[in-house]
């Protein structure tokens, strides 16, 4: 739990300290159909789902939504975040 924690506010203030533009609708729609494909993949792996929100949700537009006010670097350490915790599960963490 500590380093889930530890993790999610390095992300956070990567994403609020770092000067970058918000994503472009092209990027975010590739970012909203890996992450439902991720939460997919979450939901179906024994062990690994625990619950919607915002990170693990099932709503394309959710993410997609989200996205466009991201800058590329919090999108991309969101899918980074989620590909974290579904090696995790995998294995037994």
């Amino acid at each position: 739990m500590l380093i889930k924690q530890i993790v999610l506010a390095a992300a956070t203030l990567t994403a609020l300290s770092a000067p970058s533009l918000a994503a472009d609708p092209n990027f975010c729609a590739e970012y909203a159909r890996d992450a439902v494909r991720q939460v997919e993949v979450n939901m179906a792996t024994p062990g690994c789902f625990r619950g919607f929100d915002a990170r693990w949700n099932r709503d394309y537009g959710v993410h997609y939504g989200w996205c466009l006010g991201a800058s590329y670097e919090a999108a991309n350490g969101e899918r980074a975040l989620r590909a974290h915790r579904l090696r995790e599960c995998r294995l037994g963490y």
